[in-house]
């Protein structure tokens, strides 16, 4: 490798990094780590690790000597063979349009084909006190639960209006409902991140890919089969089929109580949402959020506080027999 090939490969590193917006973050491919850029110079990079605030300096040539080595095997390194705290250094190079980690494989590689970066996100500048409303139907929800709980004095549930506590139990039901929508969108996400005993960290706690095992019976000839193989009497394994004796209550007089052992328990369950009255509320909350701003906020806030006192009947919540009527 000469040393012209290496300043364009540096330089053009460079470029990539001066493109990056400052919110960008990055993960290291062993420890898993997530990282910024603080700073890009000619002769270093300095990082700043997102857990402990830690801010590290790459040096140029380290850099080169990575390349060196990638170059002398193949365009391949093993990323095993990196020394210690060193993962930074793949997961930088990687943003060069040339070279690319591939962590199923522990190497990072130069390709002449489209590559993918450690880069884990990259919002565009915005103003850090500047709200923004996500298009998400659980944070439209959570907002009305959190007006309701201002609202009402939940310390004691039993002094509540019944009205009231229709209303916290159906924003907590939708909240739980599309919470676990949004959980589980994120989790699909995450999994092409996360790889087994690597738990990767965030401000607010960690997680980890695990395994769920789930089991179901083989075809029944072939599982009778491998028993009687295995010198085990059929009969032990042959039971009641569930399926099989809801079919014979339907053509028998015989009652459930009369093969089942039946545990009834009343709970409570949501019957109707009124998406208007919904819809209503939370755009006053909108509004409220964004009066906190500019000149004219006292007068907007009182605005709104007129509109929500005449949309507050409409924000109870009818009772089953209200709905039959």
């Amino acid at each position: 490798m000469s040393n012209m090939t290496f300043s364009v490969s540096w330089h053009t590193l460079l470029e990539e990094l001066d493109g990056l917006p400052k919110s960008a973050t990055l993960v290291t491919p062993l420890s898993h780590k997530p990282f910024r850029v603080a700073d890009v110079q000619e002769h270093r990079v300095v990082i700043e690790f997102d857990e402990t605030s830690e801010k590290r300096p790459l040096q140029r040539e380290q850099f080169e000597t990575l390349l060196q080595q990638i170059w002398n095997n193949d365009g391949r390194f093993d990323l095993d063979r990196l020394p210690p705290q060193a993962d930074p250094y793949p997961a930088v190079l990687s943003l060069h349009p040339r070279f690319e980690i591939n962590e199923d494989a522990g190497v990072i590689i130069e390709t002449d084909d489209t590559t993918t970066s450690q880069l884990l996100k990259a919002d565009t500048e915005t103003d850090p006190d500047e709200r923004t409303e996500p298009d998400l139907d659980v944070y439209g929800d959570a907002l009305l639960l959190v007006d309701a709980l201002e609202r009402c004095n939940v310390t004691t549930l039993e002094d509540l209006e019944t009205d009231a506590l229709v209303n916290l139990y159906t924003l907590l039901s939708d909240v739980q409902r599309n919470a676990n929508d949004f959980r589980q969108d994120i989790a699909d996400v995450l999994l092409g991140w996360l790889h087994h005993d690597r738990p990767v960290s965030g401000p607010c706690g960690s997680v980890q890919r695990t395994t769920r095992r789930n089991r179901s019976l083989k075809d029944d000839d072939k599982v009778l089969e491998v028993i009687e193989e295995a010198g085990i009497d059929r009969e032990r394994v042959l039971g009641v089929d569930r399926s099989k004796v809801d079919d014979a209550l339907e053509v028998t007089e015989l009652a459930d109580s009369d093969v089942y052992e039946i545990d009834e328990r009343e709970y409570v369950r949501k019957a109707d949402v009124d998406e208007e009255v919904k819809e209503s509320r939370l755009q006053g909350l909108k509004d409220q959020l964004a009066a906190t701003e500019g000149d004219d906020a006292a007068e907007l806030r009182r605005e709104i506080e007129d509109l929500e006192e005449r949309i507050d009947e409409l924000t109870n919540f009818r009772t089953g027999t209200e709905v039959s009527d």
